[in-house]
């Protein structure tokens, strides 16, 4: 069974590095900056440069919820309020703590690759900002998506491959 706390220090340290990093650009940028961009990296949103900031850290706070605070919700809910293949199983007496754990855990792994949309999303908008005349690719953030979706699929596919099948139980005559 894995542990949390890797991706638990993983985030932590993904959320302190981009707080520092961000935030020695916050002097540098204009005081409205391009916020949203189109498909090819154009600009066709803006906003002040303190709400672009508070975007930033909302989503970051959002990102930690999903991690952290979703699998505690879930594992005070009663089971009948949740959907998951095989619940009777899973969530009997003698599977909850495994099941739970395995939960948190998945859930700290795609907190984890949310911040790190979020952190070369934002990064983009950044360096478009200060270097108008030279943004960067916008192909960066493209493969960045392929990758989050990648990720996607495994995270769904392992979530499919734990729950969707309770393990034979063995029976003895």
């Amino acid at each position: 069974m894995q542990d949390v706390r890797l991706p638990r220090l993983l985030f932590a340290v993904l959320a302190l590095g981009a707080a520092i990093y961000f935030s020695s650009y916050y002097a540098q940028m204009p005081e409205v900056v391009a916020s949203h961009f189109n498909a090819r990296g154009v600009p066709n949103g803006w906003q002040t440069k303190s709400a672009f900031f508070s975007v930033f850290v909302g989503v970051g706070i959002l990102a930690a919820m999903v991690g952290f605070v979703i699998p505690r919700m879930i594992a005070a809910l009663p089971p009948q309020l949740i959907n998951l293949p095989n619940k009777d199983y899973w969530l009997s007496p003698e599977h909850v703590a495994e099941s739970m754990q395995f939960m948190s855990v998945h859930f700290a792994w795609f907190s984890c690759a949310l911040l790190v949309v979020m952190i070369f999303t934002f990064d983009y908008a950044l360096k478009s900002n200060l270097h108008p005349e030279n943004a960067p690719n916008i192909s960066r953030l493209w493969y960045v998506l392929a990758g989050f979706l990648l990720f996607m699929v495994v995270w769904t596919v392992g979530m499919f491959k734990r729950f969707a099948r309770a393990p034979r139980q063995d029976v003895r005559d």
